[in-house]
């Protein structure tokens, strides 16, 4: 199964990157959505135990971005929580998730990592964070670098 997790993140990235067409993107995106809907429904959260490190970082990235299935991603993240707190998960990509799922509900983010441009090339998060003044420390428990930091490499990436 880590071979697997890691080839289909391969294929989402190339997706991703590549001039690919929609019918390309909604294809990839589709297989991996429904192939992480199995194995959540035959094994729980893919965690370090069972698909090794790189292979659990591929099945967070996969519900990630499984945009266009919230409950996917709804259902991933209760059990990446309960793997987070058995030490089988990252808590870092669990916090990425959960921003993931809130701003998909429109909802305020705990830890802000889910940021877009605006018009002007701006960085602005994609809905307000939750309770900004203490945003690092929460950060910091989940293993993110501080908020500044995290925005200067965001912006340097382009």
């Amino acid at each position: 199964m880590r071979a697997e997790l890691l080839d289909r993140l391969k294929q989402d990235q190339e997706i991703r990157t590549l001039e690919a067409s929609q019918e390309d993107w909604d294809r990839v995106e589709k297989a991996n959505t429904e192939r992480m809907r199995q194995i959540l429904d035959r094994y729980g959260w893919p965690g370090f135990a069972l698909v090794g490190e790189d292979g659990a970082r591929a099945a967070w990235a996969l519900v990630q971005h499984a945009d266009r299935d919230l409950e996917l991603q709804k259902r991933g993240l209760e059990l990446m929580r309960a793997a987070v707190e058995k030490g089988d998960a990252d808590p870092s990509d669990l916090a990425f998730l959960v921003d993931r799922v809130r701003v998909a509900e429109k909802r305020p983010q705990v830890y802000g990592t889910q940021w877009e441009t605006d018009p002007q090339g701006r960085w602005r998060p994609r809905t307000p964070i939750e309770d900004e003044a203490r945003v690092d420390e929460r950060r910091a428990g989940a293993g993110l670098k501080p908020l500044r930091e995290y925005l200067e490499e965001l912006k340097s990436a382009g």
